[in-house]
């Protein structure tokens, strides 16, 4: 039964599928169209990741506890070692403190040994985390790149351009629309980022996630000041 108390990534990669056909169906020729195709892909990609990093890593948990085991074992041997050294009464005192400062070096080994295999497969996930993270950070900056030269000063009024000015294709109309979508792409990168924290209790993947959380918000507010501007100049809601 879905629960509506966390995200789920079946959705967003729907929703974001969704998107990217009414991108293509409304700028079939625009760069923008190929970002969200590409987001598409990511998602999947993104959904494949958060199943991994859910599952745990079954042979590194194994040779943890094996690990652990061996630890135990030579605690055992050297409690018995020592008791049967007493008993016998045939070696000096400083033969017994050599027998234990060797005992001892191989239990603070044993036991480096076992933090590090407890902490590698956090380690391990974190990076692949991390990996996915940063693609979808560049995604959110790419989505910026394509909403950036789009000025609703142009849309408004006639601006003299200059030999370097960018392309000015849309029109009033579509002027808005192309910008909700690029706000739209940014929330939902957002929320593909946000699903990596659901279940990987990791303080550098949670903060990379608020990272690009605050990213895309920032971005997505200087978009939605375009959109406003855009409205204000046509209060009839004929720029929509």
């Amino acid at each position: 039964m879905q629960t509506y108390s966390e995200l789920h990534p079946t959705p967003i990669s729907s929703t974001i599928s969704v998107l990217a056909r009414r991108i293509h169906e409304r700028f079939p020729a625009s760069g923008l169209s190929r970002v969200a195709a590409e987001l598409v892909t990511v998602a999947s990609l993104n959904q494949s990741v958060i199943e991994h990093l859910r599952r745990p890593l079954w042979w590194l948990r194994g040779l943890a506890a094996l690990t652990i085991a061996a630890l135990i074992g030579l605690v055992l041997w050297a409690a018995i070692e020592l008791r049967n050294v007493v008993k016998g009464g045939t070696v000096t005192v400083a033969e017994v403190l050599q027998s234990i400062d060797a005992a001892t070096s191989e239990l603070i080994f044993l036991s480096l040994v076992v933090l590090f295999l407890v902490s590698l497969e956090t380690r391990l996930k974190r990076r692949t985390a991390l990996r996915m993270l940063h693609r979808l950070r560049s995604i959110a900056h790419i989505v910026d790149m394509h909403q950036l030269t789009k000025d609703p000063e142009h849309a408004l009024r006639h601006v003299e351009s200059t030999a370097s000015s960018p392309p000015r294709t849309l029109s009033r109309t579509e002027l808005p629309r192309y910008l909700d979508y690029c706000s739209e792409l940014l929330a939902l990168t957002s929320k593909l980022a946000a699903l990596h924290a659901q279940h990987l209790n990791d303080t550098v993947v949670l903060n990379a996630v608020n990272d690009i959380e605050a990213l895309t918000a920032d971005l997505s507010r200087k978009i939605w000041q375009k959109i406003s501007i855009l409205a204000m100049a046509d209060p009839q809601g004929q720029a929509g």
